[in-house]
């Protein structure tokens, strides 16, 4: 089973459209629960997050978020990413396969431009992160954020693309 982390902030719009291709994963059976960190959000991501069934964890530390977390496996994504088609298939069968950690293809539709893939970082959960949850755990501090817990990990490239979160303000 599989849990779902999403850290946002003042990010509505984005969150709903990152929740309604979750669905999919959810009635397949390999979404088994979706955590919302919000970060002193000031709009209506809690409404959001609890109509869609979400736990909602307001200015928590994330090693609590993680250990309140029911899957062995986390995908950690940004607020407006979305996976492609084939997403809930090909992490299924990583994770019953193989135990390193993982992250989407980048969407062929949506590539940054080329001077920002020459002269910029890409943040590190814009193609996402799938990690089992004791190595997460033992890789978390205080004060981290998720981004800061995916920075430096290698990981393999999966075949399935996710459209970056940035996409979703554009």
């Amino acid at each position: 089973m599989l849990t779902v982390i999403i850290e946002c902030r003042d990010q509505e719009t984005e969150l709903a459209q990152t929740l309604s291709v979750l669905v999919a994963g959810a009635v397949e059976g390999l979404v088994g629960d979706v955590a919302v960190l919000d970060r002193g959000a000031k709009d209506a991501s809690a409404r959001i997050a609890d109509a869609a069934g979400c736990r909602y964890h307001a200015d928590e530390e994330l090693r609590d978020v993680l250990l309140a977390a029911r899957g062995e496996w986390l995908l950690l994504i940004e607020p407006g990413a979305r996976p492609q088609p084939g997403w809930i298939d090909e992490i299924a069968e990583h994770i019953s396969l193989d135990g390193r950690p993982a992250r989407f293809s980048p969407s062929r539709n949506y590539r940054p431009s080329l001077l920002r893939r020459l002269f910029q970082r890409l943040p590190p959960l814009e193609n996402g992160m799938l990690i089992d949850r004791k190595r997460a755990l033992a890789k978390v501090r205080d004060g981290m954020s998720l981004s800061d817990l995916a920075r430096g990990e290698k990981a393999l490239r999966l075949v399935s693309e996710m459209v970056p979160a940035w996409a979703a303000r554009s």
